[in-house]
């Protein structure tokens, strides 16, 4: 049975983030990473959540509104994974 992988995305600020066809705010080098790591271990992306502009280390977890989501559907046991670039883009 294929992981059921929840990706989360990170800037730090808004400088960081790309924009992609649609003209939406994107990050790809870290979705990209995150999309190779996750097709390489046979994982299946089910959903993904970006924070753009968000500081780990200023803006505390309980007031990050992408964190908060996460823990809801973990606990809701939505996922089995939550696959991130590098373990800092949850927080410092």
């Amino acid at each position: 049975m294929a992981e059921r992988v929840y990706c989360l995305y990170r800037v730090s600020t808004t400088k960081q983030v790309d924009v992609d066809e649609q003209n939406q705010a994107d990050i790809p080098m870290q979705r990209k990473a995150c999309h190779e790591f996750a097709d390489k271990m046979g994982w299946t992306i089910i959903r993904e959540e970006q924070e753009n502009g968000v500081s780990g280390f200023k803006v505390h977890a309980a007031d990050r509104d992408k964190i908060q989501l996460i823990k809801e559907h973990a606990r809701d046991d939505k996922f089995d994974i939550l696959l991130v670039f590098m373990f800092d883009r949850i927080g410092r």
